[in-house]
């Protein structure tokens, strides 16, 4: 299983990128894919998720701002990220597994892709 991810970019506050997360060897359609990220100096976070069945969920401080959204025909996983912040400043990652019980849980997911990273700075 492969996961790359990539979109990310400088970007003044206020403005927007589209991350995308496109995985290889998997029968993606039944994966979860979650995306975490970190900020310099700070732990890994939840961010957002989608289920196989296409739910989904954010953490609260993206709520509004960020979407995902899934492509199964091309094995890819969309995060739009609007009215970004300073304090979204990070390396995001995305994440996938099977059979997730708690998608919120960095320590639920096997396979990460490498990280994008995400800088909002004027």
């Amino acid at each position: 299983v492969q996961l790359q991810a990539s979109g990310g970019g400088l970007v003044q506050p206020g403005g927007s990128l589209r991350l995308s997360c496109e995985a290889s060897g998997v029968t993606f359609n039944y994966y979860t894919i979650g995306w975490f990220r970190q900020a310099p100096g700070k732990g890994r976070e939840w961010v957002s998720y989608i289920t196989s069945i296409g739910s989904v969920a954010y953490e609260d401080s993206v709520k509004g701002r960020f979407t995902i959204s899934r492509d199964n025909a091309k094995n890819t996983v969309y995060l739009q990220m609007n009215g970004l912040k300073p304090e979204d400043t990070a390396l995001y990652y995305c994440a996938t597994e099977i059979d997730v019980l708690r998608p919120f849980e960095s320590h639920e997911y096997h396979y990460w892709g490498q990280g994008t990273l995400v800088t909002v700075s004027s």
